[in-house]
């Protein structure tokens, strides 16, 4: 399967660079350009067997899985669709071109190569791949009526697969850039005279492909495999898609089906294996369902009822898989001489399980990881998110230290021998002095959900004698990934609700379901805002959720339904994504979110560190999407693509298709 993988990238070079995308020969190696029969000079026979197509749809699946993952191994790009939303921001203040001042420095061409803005963003990685996953697509939509050894049903599930896949991608590149080119086939010669397509086109043609693939999908329980597209996966997406053009009783009704009639049930209590942790001694867990729910090893086992599509990433053939390196870039960078103690000594040190004075109880970097905080979470989503009733939930085991599932500074104890701290909590103020003890509280002092972020990684685990080994599972490991879990369809059936009325007294209870898997004190008892939707989004889907995306279609959904945001506000489909500016008042609800509980707009930071001293967080109404790439405008030479509202290039003028139809049918005309 791997050698067709390579044969297969080889086939879409043509399409590729008619989007301007930047795949390169260096990829195929010359062997597969050889003309062999399943060389991509007949494609024909390379998709018109099972085989093919099987391994096409791998492809697939395989490249939904990444967006988690990849991009400089620092998952890049779930830290990209956090960076634009109310729950992080970028912290590697040791690079100079950082994106914190979002509103000067995003421009159409700020972000032209893997190499953007020193590695903190992963907005063309975005564009690029997510274009490629269109093709991979195109292509099981194309040649799957050709596979002479499939029935009818098979060949449908093969097409309603890809339709999700296409949908997927489709759903998070309008809802991130806004108005954008119409893909639906493979041409023979590269096309340069494609015109965008407007957003809500392109939503009601996913809608209509997703309603054919949830009648065309095998249920899970039907399937011999897990990992790929099933009918509940693609549920999921049409309760999105309904909501995205405004069929909230139609949105309702899909999450219906998922919570009450296809098998699924919240997990309420402990189950599968119990792994307690890199270095047990230094950080007790105990056992809960949360913690048990997150663990890489029960995601995908049978007796998790409330996954609806995970995706594989485990395994003896790692070569098939991809590190998950949350230790390394969501734990905060406190080992060295920039976190200090009050006797002005390093408080925490990397401590070697090979050296004599070992002592297991002070193992953080065993424990936590060996975090460099290119991405953290804001002062918000640690703390007043938190929030029900007014009231900080003492008891939520998604916020829990006393479980061990959330880690908060104090809970790291001064682990340098040779301070008078020894064994005493981190402080960030000398109490005498006054001094700040931490050099940069951007990167080096924030809360993390450990039971999110804690990836084993038994290899380096086992390893005593090697460097890295000694510190255990210091980056993450490789690591099964949920894609939907029961949890979220709750959550879009509130929202749901909400845009056809917002006082149903039974919103609530779709909240109130989780928090008391949860085993929560505070429980929503009165009317229940949007605010309050999102969240509890934000604590139950933390690090799983595109939250950028997601925040983009409620924002769409508030302006399309008129309803008030929690603020009072409503919102316009004329203008909500239309506007500029840094001021509080106006723009869109994601704006206002991020306006409210970010560091974004309150002015530049001092901090003592190198690099960054001095970062300017920013973030403009315009920046609800992201600017067509200047390298997609200038490749695609004979039409003109359409840049987004308040970028250098923006012309209303510019002609888009009103119909998706349309944009299909123009597809065929080449320049």
């Amino acid at each position: 399967m791997k050698k067709l993988s390579q044969k297969l990238r080889c086939t879409y070079i043509l399409v590729a660079l008619s989007m301007g995308t930047t795949l390169s020969l260096n990829s195929c190696k010359k062997s597969f350009l050889q003309p062999d029969p399943l060389s991509f000079y007949e494609p024909n026979a390379t998709f018109s067997t099972a085989a093919g197509l099987m391994s096409a749809m791998a492809i697939c699946d395989r490249h939904l899985k990444a967006y988690w993952a990849t991009d400089h191994n620092e998952m890049l790009t779930l830290g990209t669709e956090y960076i634009f939303s109310d729950m992080m921001v970028a912290s590697a203040t040791d690079k100079r071109s950082m994106l914190c001042d979002v509103a000067n420095m995003l421009t159409p061409t700020s972000e032209t190569s893997y190499q953007n803005i020193d590695r903190t963003n992963s907005i063309w990685y975005f564009w690029e791949e997510t274009y490629k996953g269109i093709m991979y697509a195109n292509t099981i939509l194309r040649y799957a009526d050709k596979v002479a050894d499939l029935d009818e049903a098979a060949k449908n599930a093969y097409k309603g697969r890809a339709y999700f896949h296409r949908a997927f991608r489709y759903m998070a590149l309008t809802f991130q850039f806004g108005d954008i080119p119409l893909v639906t086939k493979l041409l023979q010669v590269p096309k340069q005279n494609y015109r965008s397509t407007k957003r809500d086109a392109i939503l009601q043609m996913i809608t209509k492909d997703m309603e054919l693939a949830v009648q065309w999908v095998p249920d899970q329980k039907g399937m011999s495999l897990v990992g790929m597209v099933n009918k509940g996966a693609c549920r999921m997406l049409l309760a999105k898609c309904y909501l995205a053009i405004g069929e909230y009783a139609k949105a309702k009704e899909q999450t219906d089906i998922l919570i009450n009639q296809s098998g699924y049930a919240l997990m309420q209590d402990n189950f599968g294996t119990f792994n307690p942790g890199g270095e047990a001694q230094t950080w007790k867990i105990t056992r809960n369902v949360i913690w048990d729910l997150h663990r890489p090893e029960n995601k995908l086992i049978a007796a998790n009822r409330e996954v609806i599509m995970g995706m594989p990433n485990r395994g003896a053939d790692a070569e098939s898989f991809i590190q998950m390196l949350t230790m390394r870039i969501l734990y905060p960078f406190v080992f060295d001489t920039r976190v200090q103690t009050r006797d002005g000594l390093q408080a925490l040190l990397n401590i070697k399980r090979n050296q004599a004075d070992y002592n297991a109880n002070y193992d953080y970097m065993r424990a936590f990881g060996r975090g460099i905080a290119t991405f953290r979470p804001t002062a918000f989503s640690t703390g007043p998110m938190w929030k029900v009733n007014n009231v900080m939930d003492a008891t939520d085991l998604r916020h829990s230290s006393e479980t061990g599932n959330w880690v908060r500074m104090q809970d790291y104890k001064v682990n340098n021998k040779a301070s008078s701290e020894f064994g005493k909590p981190l402080t960030l103020y000398n109490a005498t002095t006054g001094a700040l003890l931490c050099s940069d509280t951007i990167r080096r002092w924030f809360d993390v959900p450990h039971y999110k972020f804690f990836l084993n990684d038994p290899v380096n685990e086992a390893n005593i004698t090697g460097s890295d080994g000694l510190r255990g599972a210091t980056n993450g490991g490789n690591a099964d990934w949920y894609l939907y879990r029961l949890a979220e369809a709750y959550l879009l059936r509130a929202e749901a609700k909400y845009y056809m009325n917002p006082g149903d007294a039974t919103i609530k209870d779709d909240l109130n379901v989780l928090r008391q898997r949860a085993k929560c004190t505070q429980l929503y008892t009165g009317a229940v805002t949007i605010g309050d939707i999102m969240n509890e989004r934000g604590r139950e889907l933390y690090w799983e959720e595109w939250r950028n995306v997601e925040l983009t279609r409620v924002s769409l959904c508030l302006a399309r339904s008129g309803k008030p945001d929690e603020w009072g506000n409503t919102y316009s489909l004329d203008n909500f994504d239309k506007q500029s500016g840094t001021g509080g008042g106006g723009g869109s609800y994601w704006f206002q979110r991020i306006n409210h509980y970010s560091l974004y707009n309150k002015g530049p930071i001092q901090i003592n560190a190198t690099g960054n001293s001095n970062p300017n967080y920013t973030m403009d109404k315009k920046n609800i999407y992201w600017p067509i790439p200047y390298a997609a405008i200038t490749a695609n030479n004979r039409g003109r693509l359409g840049q987004n509202f308040g970028y250098d290039g923006y012309d209303a003028t510019v002609p888009k298709w009103d119909k998706w139809e349309d944009a299909v049918e123009d597809e065929s005309k080449i320049n």
